[in-house]
């Protein structure tokens, strides 16, 4: 019997699917009402990286994302730290008064990286500028070394399992701070801060008979860690030991028939999450039509 005819990538659907959910999300995502600037950031960097961002007013989103900038209602609130960084929800409108018993309306950091993208902005200043004296590089080092499990992957705290997420966040920290280079793969006899052997070992492991990736052992391909996974083996210089086409085809058949991307093969609905990993997964693998990523941020490159 013949196989089943590989999908092309459809490109126009997923616009329409991101302009839609940059437009109103469904009522599915009601329960992430706190998550909306985060949302939010996954429609809008999707657009990006399709070449489609002229198509949403930018104007009306950056007056839309301001206005979730928290600030105090009384000169006696400005001292407990919740303020001028920006809340998840307008919806709540609690008084911020207690620093000890915070209020969901206070400032979120991941609501505020989603807003302004501070936290990409710092690491991207400090690593072209080469000034890290607001941090401690070592301490900071120590920690992401301790987090390397047995088996070559990073765990998100120490001595936890080896997850994809975690192992990528430490790969492109250490990259960023300059104590791993870019291609280590190519000489695994050279001196590293980190287990190379070991961590490519684990990552090209993780790579499953259907051509995705797993984000742990004995779990099932996932489409966001195509680009957790495939983002650490690019850093490294080892992108060229996995299967490109079967990833490329795992990634295609995880596409909506309603546009987006769905979290596993065959599942009915896409959703946001996966929708802007799919895409940044398959920028990672050059595809057409899609603008390059800058891979230890995970950002469009033409951001920087």
């Amino acid at each position: 019997m013949a196989e089943p005819e590989q999908p092309e990538f459809a490109r126009e659907r997923h616009v329409l699917f991101l302009e839609a959910m940059a437009s109103e999300l469904p009522a599915d995502y009601a329960s992430q009402e706190v998550n909306h600037l985060t949302l939010a950031y996954f429609a809008v960097a999707g657009l990006s990286l399709l070449r489609e961002l002229d198509s949403v007013n930018k104007d009306q989103i950056a007056k839309w994302i301001l206005s979730f900038q928290v600030h105090p209602k009384t000169d006696n609130e400005l001292d407990n730290g919740q303020f001028y960084g920006f809340c998840g929800s307008r919806t709540t409108q609690f008084p911020s008064t207690n620093m000890k018993d915070p209020c969901h309306n206070g400032s979120h950091l991941a609501s505020t990286y989603s807003a302004l993208a501070i936290l990409k902005i710092v690491a991207a200043i400090c690593s072209m500028l080469k000034d890290w004296t607001g941090m401690d590089k070592e301490k900071a080092k120590q920690y992401i070394l301790s987090c390397q499990s047995y088996d070559g992957g990073f765990g998100l705290v120490p001595g936890s399992e080896s997850h994809g997420g975690g192992t990528f966040c430490a790969v492109a920290a250490l990259c960023l701070m300059g104590f791993i280079q870019v291609d280590l793969a190519s000489n695994l006899q050279e001196p590293s801060s980190i287990d190379v052997r070991l961590l490519l070992e684990w990552c090209l492991q993780r790579q499953a008979a259907d051509g995705g990736f797993q984000g742990r052992r004995n779990k099932s391909s996932d489409t966001c860690y195509a680009f957790w996974i495939g983002g650490v083996l690019k850093i490294i210089g080892a992108y060229r030991f996995i299967d490109h086409g079967a990833l490329r085809s795992f990634l295609l058949y995880c596409q909506s028939p309603y546009g987006g991307f769905t979290k596993f093969l065959y599942d009915q609905f896409p959703d946001i999450y996966h929708s802007y990993y799919g895409l940044a997964a398959l920028s990672l693998l050059e595809e057409e039509g899609l603008e390059p990523l800058c891979t230890e941020l995970g950002i469009l490159s033409a951001a920087l």
